[in-house]
């Protein structure tokens, strides 16, 4: 179990580099520069246009995740109840699904043909990082359920 912890109290280091990390550069026409897009600058520039998603993405990019993670750790450790594992798989779906709309925007723009999209190491180290917190949930689950097994 003491690696599952020092997994997850990483993940909550992990997180918030992977919301500032760039998650793709895009530009309007080749000619010009491109720009790198993270989470944090992404959910402010949303805040200028439009408040209410902008809440709404940080709420599934930021604070499920780290919600998740914290809630985790106190399973982990003891401080939290073994059902919480249940909700909390739940909420790991929710950051998954960022990861899936960032790439569903990748490929529209693409599509269009009007800019220039190119991938950053940000979006594979948050990807990473949701599929790293999935798999210390899951791998959680199965300890604790051996456990307590085990005692019966």
């Amino acid at each position: 179990m003491r690696a599952l912890v020092a997994a997850n109290v990483g993940l909550l280091i992990l997180f918030p580099i992977a919301w500032a990390a760039p998650l793709v550069r895009a530009g309007l026409l080749p000619l010009f520069g491109l720009s790198e897009v993270t989470v944090l600058s992404g959910i402010a520039a949303l805040w200028e246009t439009d408040r209410a998603l902008a809440v709404l993405v940080a709420l599934f990019a930021l604070v499920a995740p780290y919600a998740k993670t914290l809630a985790l750790l106190a399973v982990q450790l003891g401080r939290a109840p073994a059902w919480w594992l249940g909700p909390l798989r739940w909420l790991g779906r929710l950051a998954m699904a960022d990861v899936f709309l960032i790439a569903l925007y990748i490929v529209v723009v693409k599509g269009v043909g009007v800019g220039r999209v190119e991938t950053a190491w940000g979006l594979w180290l948050f990807t990473f990082a949701v599929l790293a917190s999935l798999s210390v949930a899951h791998l959680t689950e199965r300890r604790l359920a051996a456990t307590r097994r085990l005692r019966h």
